[in-house]
């Protein structure tokens, strides 16, 4: 093994090593998710060195140079404030979905009207429409973090594969019988993943355009799944009360997750693919250990359905979004309540960190976005101006730009 090129991830904060094996060139990634401004570098460097044999003296240095960038990227303090940039008429029916690529530079839309929009971020122009669905465009998203290609589901049960730079659509993915509500890639964008209120999750060839396996075990719809950070798992989320974790190389079960006494909503791997998260329409969220399938604990609190729920990039913090108008911050250390995120005045669908993990952000009925201090809960900003309820949002890598999507037909990019 010979290692060619060290490179930088700052969300979250990482160290990639390009190296030659046997002729090949492959990449591992060394994951610095504990780093603080206070981690001794010598000492963190030492252990480096003993982990990783492909860390030899002559390129100590320059691991050095790397890690006091992130420590310097970690201690930055964000105090920033965002304005509206642009509103965009975004389409002619209520949106569905908003998601960005990995770098913020485009951003694509779902909607009512069945088509799905790629957007610049920068000018607010349109890039391209997708069309070609026959009913309403309901999972979107980016292949990241390559971000050439998009991924469509929809109410005609199909999904569609697109170049995300002409808009050609590339295959039609047909054999769900019934609507099509989630849909992820794995991280190495070989595979889209489809979940359906059939009850089955399906795996696609992104290469080939083929059906690859049929995952069946739910009782009732999949309304939620999640691959992990490697991609050889994938968890999916039913109205049946249950999550299934499964082998993408088989499309075998691996564990059921049973202990919800209500429709899942959400479910999602942390960074590391140690937990698993699972939210529920029984007011509960539970963390779940992704190799043993046992529950580790039930995060309660809410006194309505938790509707979403999320980890920041690290994996240390989960949040959740309620029906009861709050959301809340856990620690997936020690599972205690952190803080609680009061001053919606209805309903949050949607809740996400900001890469840095400092701050929340939320979507509410009450046409608000709110942006939250993690630290203390304190709300430090209510994005305002939509004139019906926000059901998605969202920060770019950087998370100094963030999207909204509304029932108003429009979306918001807010700097």
């Amino acid at each position: 093994m010979r290692l060619k090129r060290l490179h930088i991830r700052y969300y979250p904060p990482g160290i990639f090593l390009d190296y030659e094996k046997g002729g090949q060139l492959r990449t591992k990634s060394i994951d610095l998710l504990n780093l603080t401004p206070e981690t001794d570098v010598n000492e963190l460097l030492s252990d480096i060195r003993a982990a990783e044999p492909l860390i030899t003296s002559s390129c100590v240095e320059q691991v050095k140079v790397l890690i006091c960038r992130l420590q310097e990227k970690v201690s930055q303090k964000d105090d920033r404030k965002f304005y509206l940039f642009r509103a965009l008429q975004a389409h002619i029916l209520p949106l569905t979905n908003v998601a960005f690529n990995k770098s913020g530079s485009s951003f694509i839309t779902g909607s009512y009207d069945r088509t799905c929009k790629i957007w610049d971020t920068a000018s607010g122009e349109e890039l391209h429409t997708l069309e070609g669905h026959r009913n309403v465009v309901y999972a979107i998203a980016f292949n990241n973090p390559y971000g050439d290609k998009v991924a469509t589901g929809s109410f005609d049960k199909t999904c569609k594969l697109w170049s995300a730079e002409t808009g050609k659509c590339f295959y039609t993915f047909r054999g769900h019988t019934a609507e099509i509500v989630c849909l992820a890639f794995n991280p190495q964008s070989t595979l889209v993943a489809t979940g359906s209120m059939d009850t089955m999750a399906k795996l696609w060839d992104v290469e080939s355009g083929k059906e690859m396996s049929t995952l069946a075990g739910h009782f009732a719809e999949i309304i939620s799944l999640s691959f992990n950070t490697t991609g050889d798992r994938l968890v999916t989320g039913s109205f049946d009360h249950t999550a299934i974790l499964w082998d993408v190389s088989t499309g075998s079960k691996v564990h059921v997750l049973t202990g919800h006494r209500g429709e899942i909503s959400c479910v999602q791997f942390n960074w590391d693919c140690s937990l698993i998260v699972t939210a529920s329409l029984d007011k509960t969220c539970k963390v779940w250990d992704a190799d043993s399938g046992q529950c580790l604990a039930t995060l309660l609190g809410h006194n309505d359905e938790v509707l979403d729920v999320c980890f920041n990039y690290t994996g240390q913090l989960i949040a959740t979004a309620s029906a009861d108008g709050t959301s809340r911050v856990f620690s997936a250390e020690t599972f205690q309540c952190l803080c609680q995120l009061e001053g919606h005045k209805g309903e949050i669908s949607k809740v996400c960190f900001n890469p840095q993990g400092s701050r929340v952000l939320t979507a509410s009925v009450d046409k608000a976005a709110r942006v939250w201090c993690v630290n203390t809960g304190v709300c430090l900003q209510v994005l305002e101006g939509h004139s019906d309820e926000i059901f998605s949002c969202a920060f770019n890598y950087e998370g100094d730009t963030i999207i909204t999507g509304s029932k108003d037909n429009t979306c918001r990019i807010w700097h």
